[in-house]
């Protein structure tokens, strides 16, 4: 009311023949006005902008970098907690159910997800309710944004509506610093069927006259054991087993464990029955009565398992698996001596009783491959081939017996047939060749492969081969059916069993010795000088006219070329052939043998 002079300052100005404006430095009626008066930090800086109007404009920093969104907020989640009430319309102890879930806004991509914590035994399908997506606010296609969370208010998903009552600080934290008020927090309901569960019932049970703590104080540790076994036979695939029953004295409780043994081929579980009270008579059991799913209290057990239920040589039932005590341990015998006056201990014999071994019928030979390897079918579902003598078959490598055997038969043609039988000293197998004779009509070559021939009677339990022993001049050799007799041999048979002489009966090396002295004698006699006696030089006269006689016969022979392959043969010069050698040799120059001459000569 005091003030007088109202008029205002001048604004407008000219300079350099130009108009401009100016702020105003005083008010109305001329009072100082703070609002346009430059400060000290812009005094400060139009008394430095000197090198600027030297220097010119100075560069402007270069804008931030842009961030997009899903890296400015990667793994930054909103986490409300809220909760729903669901209907329960087929109950009589709840009409409804309260269930807790976690809501969690995903700031880099604005999607949502429900998810709801697992409860064990609930019987209810949780975990996540609602998958990761933007969810649909209304129906004209808008979409939740985390400025429509708060805590305090409700918030409808697909038909379903969720209670928000609080959120966790990072949340509260970020909807502050944008600005938003949060409302105050609410306590999270729970659900009231859950929560009388979770109380204790009320028991009145009277107290027992029977003193617990002396029992336990008295025989702590103090344990019974009974060795028992479990006759299950009587069941498919059942078996007797053996198990240790323990009796603990300081509670009357039992455990039953398993005795296992190494390559029993079950898994290690120690305990059959755990460690428990178990009940011996109950009150009216009924068949209906779910014992394997209810607790078994006292109110239905008449009575329990004791000490004195348990005996050497008694069958108990525990849990309806019958188990007969055939023995226990020195302190149990002590307690049931002291305590009861029990003396008959006697352990009961529980060993199994040795099988009848039932002889193994071994089916008869079918003459399919050896024996031996036949005989592994028998013995194996998967046969392996029979050991062989490695040391016989190094030792022996290359060494073969040959004799020269006659077919006996019946038929007059057969009965000249000639067979060279070689025996294997490695493996003690034979073999028989058959040299072809030309114009005979009877095709030579391999009459028998190398296998191993058994003797007459042999059986498959107690299977004997021909063995080098057995085969001696003038013997007969049986092979599959077929018999031989020996007629012939080389020398490095009579040389190999005189060099081990030692392996072989002295009749066979008798034999031999027998069938080759009179050659030995005829060769000692070509290369000494001793005149032939007459009467033999005159046998032998007449049996060289007698063969050049039979030569005779034969126009076609050239007997040039005969002496010349003669005397190829003769490597050694001493006049002397191989009888085998000899007939080889005449049938290869087609020269016709007579046998009567031959065994002559």
């Amino acid at each position: 009311p005091q003030k007088t002079s109202f008029h205002r300052s001048q604004t407008l100005d000219y300079r350099n023949g130009c108009a401009f404006f100016r702020l105003p430095t005083v008010g109305i009626g001329g009072e100082q006005l703070h609002v346009n008066q430059l400060s000290e930090a812009e005094l400060d800086e139009l008394s430095s902008i000197r090198p600027t109007l030297t220097y010119g404009q100075a560069k402007r920093a270069p804008p931030s970098d842009f961030i997009p969104a899903y890296v400015a907020f990667d793994k930054k989640i909103l986490k409300f907690d809220a909760y729903f009430q669901e209907d329960v319309p087929l109950s009589a102890e709840e009409h409804y159910r309260i269930r807790q879930v976690g809501i969690y806004y995903y700031l880099e991509d604005d999607s949502m997800s429900v998810m709801e914590p697992v409860v064990p035994n609930s019987g209810l399908p949780q975990g996540k309710l609602i998958r990761r997506q933007r969810v649909p606010k209304n129906e004209h296609g808008d979409h939740f944004h985390w400025k429509d969370l708060n805590r305090g208010m409700n918030i409808t998903m697909y038909g379903r509506t969720y209670r928000i009552v609080d959120c966790d600080p990072f949340t509260q934290v970020f909807l502050q610093s944008q600005g938003i008020e949060l409302n105050p927090p609410e306590k999270m309901v729970f659900d009231p069927y859950t929560e009388l569960r979770r109380m204790p019932l009320r028991k009145y049970i009277t107290p027992s006259d029977f003193d617990q703590l002396k029992q336990f104080l008295t025989y702590d540790k103090q344990v019974l054991r009974f060795y028992a076994i479990w006759d299950d036979t009587n069941s498919m695939f059942g078996e007797k087993r053996p198990y240790i029953i323990h009796y603990y004295l300081a509670d009357d409780t039992v455990e039953v464990r398993e005795i296992h043994e190494h390559n029993d081929g079950r898994d290690p579980f120690p305990v059959l029955i755990k460690r428990q009270r178990l009940p011996k008579t109950f009150v009216d059991k009924k068949t209906t009565f779910p014992s394997c799913v209810l607790e078994i209290s006292d109110q239905e057990v008449l009575e329990w398992y004791t000490a004195k239920d348990f005996a050497v040589g008694k069958s108990t039932t525990l849990l309806g698996r019958p188990f007969f005590i055939y023995d226990c341990d020195e302190f149990t015998r002590n307690f049931y001596r002291d305590k009861f006056g029990i003396t008959d201990f006697q352990p009961v014999d529980i060993r199994k009783k040795p099988l009848e071994e039932v002889p193994q019928v071994i089916p008869p030979y079918n003459g399919f491959g050896f024996l031996e390897d036949s005989l592994q079918n028998c013995f194996s579902l998967l046969p392996k081939p029979p050991r062989k003598d490695v040391i016989k078959m190094l030792e022996n490598d290359h060494k073969v017996l040959r004799y020269q055997v006659a077919l006996e038969s019946p038929n007059p043609e057969d009965r000249k047939r000639r067979f060279i039988l070689s025996y294997f000293l490695s493996n003690d197998m034979i073999s028989i060749y058959e040299p072809p004779v030309r114009n005979s009509g009877i095709i030579g070559g391999k009459y028998l492969g190398k296998t191993r021939v058994p003797k007459p009677g042999s059986t498959t339990e107690n299977a004997t081969y021909y063995e080098p022993s057995d085969l001696t001049i003038g013997s007969t050799v049986e092979v599959f059916g077929h018999r031989f007799v020996i007629t012939d041999a080389d020398e490095y048979v009579l040389n190999y069993m005189e060099s081990n002489a030692e392996s072989f009966p002295a009749a066979t090396l008798q034999s031999l010795r027998d069938h080759f002295r009179p050659r030995q004698v005829v060769k000692d006699t070509a290369i000494s000088d001793s005149p032939i006696p007459e009467t033999r030089k005159q046998e032998l006269d007449e049996l060289i006219v007698q063969v050049q006689e039979e030569l005779k016969l034969h126009n076609y022979l050239n007997n040039r070329n005969i002496q010349e392959e003669f005397h190829q043969r003769d490597k050694d010069g001493s006049g002397i052939l191989d009888k085998g050698e000899f007939l080889a040799l005449c049938n290869s120059l087609n020269v016709p043998t007579s046998n009567v001459l031959v065994n002559k000569v």
